[in-house]
Parts: C-alpha cells; structure tokens; sequence
C-alpha cells in the first residue's frame, strides 16, 4: 500500500473515492494521466500537504489554497491589527481603477503601411519609467515619508510648537532635523526621477525609417504607430512589436538578440513572410493590399497568432503567422536590415507587459523600528496620563497634558531618522568602496541592511551562473586521447588528411573520399588513427546548429537592399552564434585545428579546409536537442560525391545504448565528469538513398530541463549525490494532481521544473506546490517568463513571510529583481537593463558572497545597534525628565533647555554614536569561511521586542540613577543640579558607546574624546545655558564650581554607579553564554 497516494478524503463518497485512488495507484504508466474526463473526482479530493486532516465540504475545494490564509482575524480585532489600512489601500486602489479604467484588450487588423485604417485608437509607442510627474512628485514623496508613524509623529510635534500654549523651547530644535530629513529626501528622490527621465527622452527621441508612399522619412521611436512600415538596421533596438515582412539578407530570414527580452545570449533566427520578401523592391508594398490580423496583446514572449492576407492576387494569399515571424520590441537585430509592419506599441507590446511597475522598497529593519516607535509612543502617552493624573486633573489639564506629551517626546528621538539614513549612506559607500568586489554599485541606498536578513535566492540561471563560456579540452578515440597540450597534433592529421583528398581530386574529378592509403613510412596503427581524427574532427563541425555571422564592413553606403554584398567574409570578422555555448566552444575548437564553418543557411553549410577549399554539405533534416532524448541530430548530403550521413551527439547516458558497443565509453565519460568537465558523444552513421527515405522523423521542442540540471550541478547547487526530482510536464489539473503526489514522496529532493508545469501547479495547488518546494534544499525552474519569475518571487513573500532577494542580468529578470526585497543585477553580456533597474550592481557573481556574507551582516548588525542605542538616548533623557517633574510637584518644565537639547542629540554624542557604524562583530575573513553565521541573522535576533526591552530597562536604570544622584547629591545652588545631571549624562553615554563596541576602530576613539572635548569647552563658554528651564527661571552656571574637587567626585560617583554593573553584566553574559561569532574569534 506504500504506493498509494497518501491523501486525506472528505467524508462523502468514501467508497467511490476510495477505488479511484487505489485504481489510480496501480494504474499502467501510460494511463497515468488520463484523467481528463474525471473532474468530478478531483472536485473531491483535495491534494493536503500536512497532516492536519482537513475536512472539507465539496464546495470548499476551490477556496482551498486560501483556506488557511482566509480563517484569520475578524471583527474589531481584524480591523485593529491592520484592517483599517487594508480598508484604506482597497478604497484608494478602486478609485485610482476608477480614474484610469484599463481598456480591454483586442485582437486587430493591421493594414500595410496605413494607420489611419486602425479601428480603434492604440497607445503612443513612448516608453515611461518614471514614478511621478510634476503635479504628483511633491505630494507622492511627501506620503511615503509621512506614511510611517514614525515620521508622521515627528511632523505633529513640530506643528505644535506654532502653538504659544504648548511651545517647549526653540522651533529649530524640533523643525530643523525634520528639514534636514525631507530635504535629504526629497532632493535624492528628484535625482533619481530626473534620471528616469533623461533615459526615456533618450530612448523615444530614438529615429528610425518609416517608409511611406513617397520614399523614407525619419521618425522618432514615441511617434511610431499601428500600421507603420519600419526599417530597422542592423544592431539598432526594434522599437516595438512587428510582423517581419523583408530582410536585405539572401535567405530571407534574419538573426535577432533577445537577451533584454528572455535572458537568453543566443541568436534567434526569425523568418520574413515569403509573400512580401518575393517582392522585387521596397516600394512595392505600397502595391499591394495586404493585411495583418494578430491576436490581441499577450504576455507570452514565446508564442503569436495570426494570419497574412493579401488581397489584390487571384486568388487571395493567406499565410499563417507563429513566432519566428515576429520582431518583439526591446530585441536588437543582429543581422541584415529589416523591414516590419507595427501591431503592437507601448503599453501593449510583449516587453512593457511582462514589466511590472517598480515599488517603493522598505527595508524589514526600517519596518521593526517603526514597530518598536509605536510601542514607545504607547509608553509617552501612558507616562504623561499618569503625570496628569498626578497633578489631580486640575487647571486645563489637556493642555498640561499635551505639554508633557512634549516634554517627553524625546522618548522618540527625531534623530533616529538622521543617524539611520546617514548610517544607510555609509555602508553605501563602504560597499562600493571594497576592492574585493569592485565595480559594485549601490543603486538603492535605503535597504542595505537587507542584504543580512535575506532567507530565499533567487537567481537567473544561464548567464548569470555560467558566464555563458565554455572551451573544448579533451577528445578521446577509444584507443587514443588528446588534451589541450596535444591539439597541435591533431591540427597536423587534419591538414594532411585535406591535402590528400585535395591532391586525389585534382587527379580524379569523380574522387572525393580523403585517401586512407598509409605513407610507406607510418605503422598501419597510423592511418587507422588518422582517419579516425579526421571523420570525429568533420562531425564535430557538421553536427550542430551554429551559424557564423559577420560584420558589414565601416562605411559602405548605399541600399540595404544589397548590404549583404558588402560584407566581409574574412576569419577575423568572423562570430559564431548558437542556442548553446557549447556549440560555439565546439566549433571555435574545429577552427582551431583547421576545419572551419564559413556559411550557414537554413538548406546548407559550407566548411573551409586548412588548404582553403570549400565544402559544400545540404542539411536534409534537423533533430533539435531535448530532454527527453538528451540528444541532437542531423543529416546531411555531401555535395561532391551525394553521401548522406546522419550525425548524431548527446549524453553519455542517451547515446550509450544507441552506438556500436565498446568497453571504454562509459569509463572515459566518468573519468572526464570526475575532472568537472561537461561530456559529450558524437557518432556518424553512413545512410543509403533508400534508408534516409524511410528515415522516421522525430522532433520535439526543447525545454532545456537538462540544461538547468546540468547547471544546478556544476555551480553545486545541487551537490552531484543529490536525488533530483524532474518534474514531469503537466497540463491538467489531474495530471498536477498526481505528479505532486509523486514528489511528495521525495524527501531532501532538489525540484526542477517547467515554466508551462508550474503554472499549472500554480493555478490549482498554490499553496501546497508553494510549501513543498520550500522544504526542498533547492529548486531550479526553467523556461519561466518574466512574468512567472516576478510570480514566483511575490509567492513566496506572501506564504513565507521571509524576505527575498533576485539576482539577473537580463532585461527578463528587471520585474523579477523589482517585486524582490533585495534586487541584484549583474552587469555581464546581456546588457545593463537589469544592473539599472537593480538595488545593487556588482559585475560578477561570485561578489555575491561578500555582498551579502560581509556587507550585509555589517549593515544589519551596525543598524540595529545605531538604531537601539539612539532610542536609548531618548529614553535616559526622558526618565531624566519624568523624574524632575515628578520631585517637582509634576510641574510641565523642561529639565534642559532647548540649546543642551540639541547639543545632547548632535556635538555631544553624535560623532560616538555615528562610530558604531564602523563597528564589527567577526572579521570579514571568517564572516566568509563560517556561512552559517549569516544564518543566525535571518532570526533577527540583533533587534528584536526582547533585546529593545533590554534598553528600555538600562535607560530608566541609567535615567533614575543620573537624576536622584543629582537632586541627592547637590549643594548650596539648585543650577548645580542641571551641571552634575548633565556632565553625568554625557559621561555615561560616552561609556555606554565604548560599552557596545565590539571592534574598535582609531576613528571611534577620535570621535570619544572629540566629543568629550566640545562638551567641556561648552561648560567653560556657554554658562548660561545651564540654567533651569529658560535662562530667566534660573541662576548662571558658577564657572568657579565645575573646577572644584566636589563637582568632579560627585559627577564620577554617579556615573560610576549608572556604568559599572552594566559593564560587569557584560563580562558575566560573555563568558557565560558567548554569542556563536566569540567562539570562533577566540
């Protein structure tokens, strides 16, 4: 019964369940998955991932995904715990619908070259990334400043100081750090704008030809409309969708690069609507009346319906129309000159679809202080409730009440938001200052604490892991082996095997077989290793499906009718371009040893010896690569002598069972996968004409499974003793059902799988698809669209909870790096799209690890404790405050004036404070070599409710102990209170900032005795301002006092007493209970 799928059934029609489960366990293979017609089955049963037994009704199945996300909060407490924002979110969402309603999308007829035929109006092709326009700019970065609570209290408290009742001290205390927020704000917020907006006028202000009725006239990219004819040269940006009509290029197709679109290096090759390439000109389009119909806009890069008609031919041409007959926007072309009539712009071509709106990041950091100011504003309004009470309710007490809600204030310091955001900006600097990682930009400067609290990696697989390079190194013959030492031996048996057939055919036309006869000389061992390097070297050159391409030569004018003509077909103008990098690595290998692929087209390909003579070969039929077969093949005729051979390579695996048998394949294979190279058999069979017409055709679209399994393999995502589950390719929800089932039983198991299959999954098991591949140790899912990568991304925010990061380097992982928390974009061969659009830029990937190992457990740890001890500082301060009023017959008075107050937050302690941005809990070295410490991190456990209850206990401990030694302690004048309180105060913070470091820095200690240098020249010239309240309700500082014994011992005494059983908790706690980084330093 082990094979049974193990599901939890409903309680209705247990019976009728139960055969079809065990009907479905012991089903033959090939009935696995016909189950279309049985939909009324799946209805009930539910797949359940965990076993909590579920008893559903019918009905609830198609809820079930949400189920347990919907039975949460309701009511008053639904509504309190965030329901109200969701409330206000959904109210400003339906109106913003409102305002701006989308227009359904349709499918269109498209006429040559005419459109003012359109029948409906179609969008501008103007490409816009900005965030806001100049109405919007000013309110729009007002509201994401002001929608946190933190800085939307500060804004309060600054109002209320215009207020002659409630003023407390100077409005520049309160107005001048909240400016310095905004403005940092909003100028760095203009910047980026503007930036925005300098690269969309560079790119719609792009010309391009539009041929008309009366010749070519140039127009911008934004002008560009449905119906258009647009010629597009050779290396320029295709500005929006189109249908190919014609190509300067021979063959009548043409290569384009998709890399900003898909990701993918490799050259696409696109073909023209044979109709409109016939033509003999250009002009002639205009000739005919012609249309296209196309399908309504979709996300789909990979696919495209319609159909060609022309109507003014007897009778009327009607082509169809897929894919390989469009020219997507955002792809450049590679070859040729093109020709294209427009059916898709802006906001509706592929490219602009699959693109999602960029959002405002906040880091999780940002989030739990703004959290932690909630809880201190609580504990304000609740101490100034009780200081009210006190006084017994009399006079206006609403007003006294408002008074102590600003006496204490500080208890939420508005130079929390300063040091932070000053702190965010240095270890923006110090990243890209590393010289371990050069080149690394930091784009968004608000989240680099991020980078240490980051759970799931998601990253673009091909280029980004691989570079995209590989070199051939080995070839082994059964009974002989070359390295890369010995390729010039190789080389030698090419150019005299040539020579021979060359010097036979000048001899005998009809002869074109290379000569097998031995030199007199050579061992007969000699000649059978000879031929035998010359038919694998041949196949290795035949046996693809790569095409040479070269560059038009600099400064030939004239119609790009006949550009092909003035090409340069010389070796060193010359690229190979292919679906795979292991294709180009094979032939610039044939090149190198003397047989070269010169020319490529979609009926034949042409080799050049190391002699110089050409070698004609027709391709008669190709097989492509895919993953069922995990091989590819080809058949080719010899033009001379009219042999078909048939070529085939793949997988050890594959092609083992196919060729002739020998005892050393498999050894050599596993021998070379040992050294970390990548395997490959080739194998030639000679056909007869009567053979190759009986040949069976196979051909099926490749989806590169093996490919993301061989690449989760070689970059050890996946380690080699790893069980890999492929996903099997599912299209029904029965089908999903079952293979699920299938991996469900997997344990530790890496999960690869399609783009096609987990939509699938997606679309009938979101949940459970989601919770189990999170409890995999890794998963690859291949063929994606930037679409389902930003999906993917955004799923796993939503059921985890845990934060994200997205690594691409393609213009198709731009949506995927901006729905994730963190989004890394690399700067590599497919472009700089994703490296602009990305939170931090590094130029390889390896980087990564020092990103995030080091510069992200910096970030995270400086944060948390800059952060904690700036509300520490406010809190010590406050307790100082609730003290003095409450000795004080709970009186609304400031302790200090606004002057100390300033100086307190800023040239007191700031320079200390700022310090422990430099701070460091383990050397980078072994934040490196240790990983596992990066995962403590994700617990976050540096700030948390436990480790900010901690602080509030030192700060009113510290607070008390500072203010009832003063008042204990003072002597004939009551101003000495404010002096031996306040040198006290600033003492002990000083201690405290040595206290938290971990790793002194010479810049720390600077800034240590800086600041206790400014506050003792203060005492010294700024008496005055060490009076109670305002200057007239107290007495000058005695200048004669703070230079006697007695000041001194008293303000030592009291800062002793605050600092030192803190500092002997510490040592206790350390050698106790270290934290995991102190052992491995010690």
């Amino acid at each position: 019964m082990a094979d049974q799928i193990p599901l939890h059934p409903v309680p209705r029609s247990t019976q009728r369940r139960a055969a079809y489960y065990t009907s479905a366990a012991t089903a033959q293979r090939h009935n696995r998955y016909q189950v279309e017609d049985e939909s009324s089955h799946l209805d009930e049963m539910p797949l359940m991932m965990s076993e909590e037994g579920f008893e559903n009704d019918e009905s609830d199945y198609h809820t079930l995904p949400r189920a347990r996300i919907s039975q949460r909060r309701r009511g008053l407490e639904w509504f309190i715990c965030g329901g109200w924002k969701f409330l206000c979110t959904s109210c400003a969402d339906w109106l913003i619908n409102l305002c701006r309603r989308k227009k359904e999308l349709k499918a269109r007829t498209v006429w040559l070259g005419c459109p003012e035929k359109c029948e409906e109006k179609y969008p501008k092709n103007a490409i816009k990334n900005q965030k806001y326009n100049i109405f919007t700019f000013i309110p729009g970065v007002l509201y994401e400043q002001f929608k946190f609570f933190l800085n939307l209290y500060f804004l309060v408290v600054s109002c209320s100081q215009f207020v002659p009742a409630l003023k407390i001290g100077y409005l520049y205390t309160y107005w001048a750090p909240l400016g310095f927020v905004l403005t940092v704000t909003v100028v760095r917020e203009a910047v980026d704008e503007f930036r925005r907006y300098k690269r969309d006028k560079e790119m719609n202000s792009q010309l391009y030809s539009k041929l008309t009725v009366r010749g070519k006239v140039q127009v911008k990219s934004s002008d560009i409309q449905v119906g258009d004819l647009i010629i597009v040269e050779k290396n320029q940006r295709i500005p929006s969708d189109m249908v190919f009509l014609r190509t300067s290029e021979k063959t009548g197709s043409c290569f384009i690069r998709t890399d900003q679109l898909d990701g993918e290096t490799d050259w696409k090759l696109k073909v023209a609507v044979s109709c409109t390439q016939r033509l003999p000109a250009l002009g002639d389009l205009f000739s005919i009346s012609a249309y296209v119909y196309a399908q309504k806009p979709q996300l789909d890069i990979h696919s495209f319906e319609g159909t060609f008609t022309r109507e003014d031919s007897d009778p009327a041409v009607h082509e169809s129309l897929s894919i390989e007959n469009t020219l997507w926007a955002s792809t450049v072309v590679a070859s040729g000159t093109v020709i294209g009539v427009v059916i898709y712009t802006g906001k509706e071509t592929r490219s602009v679809l699959n693109t999602s709106n960029p959002k405002n990041k906040v880091g999780l950091l940002d989030l739990e202080l703004n959290q932690l100011t909630k809880a201190l504003f609580l504990a304000l309004v609740a101490l100034s409730v009780v200081m009210v009470t006190l006084q017994g309710f009399v006079g206006p007490w609403y007003r006294n009440l408002f008074r102590f809600l600003l006496l204490f204030s500080y208890i939420i310091p508005i130079s929390l938001r300063v040091n932070l955001d000053m702190g965010k900006a240095a270890y923006g600097w110090m990243i890209m200052k590393d010289d371990n990682i050069p080149g690394t930009v930091v784009r968004t400067s608000t989240i680099p604490e991020e980078l240490g609290r980051l759970v799931y990696l998601l990253t673009d697989k091909t280029g980004t892991l691989t570079q995209n390079e590989m070199i051939f190194k080995r070839l082994h013959l059964g009974t002989v082996s070359y390295g890369t030492d010995t390729m010039d031996e190789i080389q030698s048996h090419i150019i005299n095997s040539y020579s021979q057939v060359h010097s036979q055919n000048s001899g005998n036309s009809t002869s074109s077989t290379p000569s097998r006869k031995p030199q007199s000389s050579a061992p007969k061992v000699r000649k059978s290793v000879s031929s035998r390097i010359h038919e694998a070297v041949k196949a290795i050159a035949l046996c693809h499906n790569v095409t040479p391409v070269y560059e038009s030569r600099a400064g030939v004018s004239g119609e790009t009718e006949y550009a092909e003509v003035d090409q340069d077909f010389s070796d060193e103008n010359r690229t190979y371009q292919a679906s795979s990098p292991d294709e180009v690595a094979l032939v610039q290998w044939t090149e190198s040893v003397g047989l070269t692929l010169v020319s490529r087209d979609l009926t034949s390909m042409q080799l050049k010896t190391p002699g110089g003579h050409i070698l004609t070969y027709y391709i008669l039929q190709i097989f492509p690569f895919t993953s069922e077969s995990k091989r590819m093949g080809i058949i080719v005729r010899d033009e001379s002598s009219g042999e078909i051979t048939f070529y085939m390579k793949g997988a050890d695996v594959a092609m083992s069972t196919i060729v002739q048998y020998n005892d050393w394949l498999e050894e050599e294979c596993g021998n070379m996968a040992r050294e970390g190279l990548r395997t490959l058999v080739v194998a030639k069979k000679s056909l007869t004409e009567e053979q190759y017409q009986d040949f069976e055709i196979w051909m099926l679209t490749g989806d590169k499974l093996e490919t993301a399994t061989c690449i989760a393999k070689s970059s050890h995502l996946v380690s080699r003793t790893q069980d890999i589950h492929i996903f099997r390719p599912v299209t029904t929800r029965g089908e999903a059902h079952l293979e699920l089932n299938a991996f469900r039983r997997k344990h530790d198991c890496a999960l690869v799988i399609s783009g096609d299959s987990l939509e699938v999954c997606l679309k009938y098991y979101e949940h459970e698809f989601v919770e189990l591949a999170c409890q995999c140790p890794a998963v690859v899912c291949c063929r994606c669209s930037p679409t389902q990568k930003a999906h993917i991304v955004k799923l796993l925010q939503h059921h985890t909870g845990k934060r994200t990061c997205a690594i691409g380097d393609g213009g198709n992982d731009v949506s995927m790096i901006q729905a994730a928390d963190c989004g890394i974009g690399i700067e590599g061969k497919e472009g700089k799209q994703a490296s602009l659009a990305a939170d931090f830029s590094i130029t390889q990937f390896k980087h990564i690890g020092r990103l995030l190992m080091v510069h992200g457990r910096n970030s995270y740890k400086r944060s948390a404790a800059l952060g904690q001890f700036v509300m520490h500082r406010g809190l010590i301060i406050s307790t100082m405050q609730a003290v003095f009023s409450s000795v004080f017959y709970f009186a609304s008075v400031p302790l200090y004036q606004g002057f100390l107050m300033v100086g307190y937050a800023t040239i007191y302690t700031m320079f200390p404070v700022f310090s422990l941005v430099l701070d460091q809990d383990v050397k980078p070295e072994m934040a490196l070599l240790y990983p596992e410490l990066y995962k403590d991190l994700t617990k976050g456990r540096s700030l948390s409710f436990k480790t900010f209850l901690i602080w509030v206990l030192i700060s009113i401990y510290q607070g008390g102990i500072l203010m009832y030694g003063a008042l204990l302690l003072f002597e004939s004048e009551f101003v000495h209170v404010v002096a031996i309180s306040f040198t006290a105060l600033i003492l002990t913070e000083l201690l405290m900032v040595a206290l938290t470091i971990r790793t002194w820095h010479w810049l720390m200690v600077v800034a240590e005795f800086l600041s206790l240098g400014c506050y003792v020249a203060s005492l010294a010239f700024l008496n005055e301002y060490f009076g109670i309240g305002r200057v007239s309700f107290g007495a000058f500082l005695d200048v004669a006092f703070i230079t006697t014994v007695t000041f001194l011992w008293k303000v030592s005494a009291i800062t002793v007493v605050s600092c030192l059983p803190l500092y002997i908790l510490k040592y206790l706690k350390r050698k106790f209970s270290p934290p995991s980084y102190s052992k491995l330093t010690s």
